[in-house]
C-alpha cells in the first residue's frame, strides 16, 4: 500500500465508522478533515472505496444504482451508501493501533491525531513521542544546513530556510505540551489542552491544517504576513 493511498484508506474508515455515507458527503467530510489543501477529486475516492470493497473492509447499500457525477446538468450524487463491514471495523481498529515510524510522519500524523478521541493513550503517547523524535532529528539537520546556507547563499534564500526552522520548532514545543497534558491525565493530575480550548489541534510542520470549527486553520501557529523584525 502507497502511504498516499494508506492516508486516505485509514481517513475513509475512520470517518465510515462514525456513520454510513455516500461518496459525495464523505469527500466533503475528507477536505474538512485532512484539510482543503489536498483536494480530493472523484477520481482519487471512488477507487480507494472500490478497493476498500473489494477487500470486504466496506459494504455498498443499493449497489444496483449506477453512480453518476454530479455536474451543472444532470444535478445527479451517488445512490451508494457505503457502511463498516466487519471486517472494516476491525481494520481501522488495528490502524488506529500502529504507533510505529509511518505513523509519525508528516503524511500519516495529521490523520492519526485526528482520530486520537478513539486512540488507547498508550498509543497516543508512542505516537507524541515518535513525532517529536522524528522532528528533533530533522531539526538538527536544517540548523546545520542553515549554518551552512549564511555562507553559501542570500539573505532572502537564509530567511526561507529560517522560517522552515521556525516552523518545526514551532511543532515540537507543541507536542512538547501535548505530551505533558498526557502524562499530567495518566498520573491523575489535571492539565489544561495544549490550545487552551478545551481539546488539541492537530497540525504539521509545514503549517498544513485541517479546517473545520474555527475561522484560522488548526496547525502549528503561522508566521503573520508582514510581521516586523521586532515582532520575530
Amino acid at each position: 500500500m502507497g502511504r498516499r493511498s494508506g492516508v486516505l484508506e485509514f481517513a475513509v474508515l475512520g470517518l465510515l465508522h462514525d456513520a454510513p455515507m455516500h461518496g459525495y458527503e464523505l469527500r466533503k467530510r475528507l477536505n474538512v478533515l485532512l484539510g482543503s489543501f489536498r483536494a480530493f477529486s472523484y477520481g482519487t475516492l471512488y477507487p480507494c472505496l472500490k478497493s476498500l470493497v473489494a477487500q470486504g473492509f466496506l459494504v455498498e447499500d443499493n449497489p444496483d444504482v449506477e453512480y453518476v457525477p454530479a455536474t451543472a446538468l444532470n444535478g445527479k450524487r451517488s445512490k451508494i451508501v457505503y457502511r463498516l463491514s466487519a471486517e472494516g471495523k476491525q481494520r481501522f481498529e488495528e490502524l488506529l493501533a500502529d504507533a510505529g515510524p509511518d505513523a509519525w510522519e508528516d503524511e500519516h500524523f495529521g490523520v492519526h491525531f485526528a482520530f486520537f478521541g478513539q486512540t488507547d493513550r498508550a498509543v497516543r503517547m508512542r505516537v507524541l513521542e515518535g513525532r517529536r523524535s522524528r522532528l528533533e532529528e530533522r531539526l538538527e539537520r536544517m540548523r546545520n544546513s542553515l549554518a551552512r546556507a549564511r555562507e553559501r547563499f542570500d539573505d532572502y534564500t537564509v530567511e526561507l530556510q529560517r522560517h522552515g526552522l521556525e516552523s518545526v520548532e514551532r511543532e515540537v514545543r507543541w507536542l512538547n505540551e501535548l505530551i505533558e497534558t498526557e502524562r499530567a491525565n495518566r498520573s491523575g493530575r489535571t492539565g489544561a489542552p495544549a490550545d487552551g480550548t478545551g481539546s488539541a489541534v492537530p497540525q504539521t510542520s509545514d503549517g498544513r491544517g485541517q479546517e473545520g470549527g474555527s475561522a484560522d486553520p488548526p496547525g502549528p501557529p503561522h508566521d503573520r504576513p508582514g510581521r516586523s523584525a521586532q515582532e520575530r
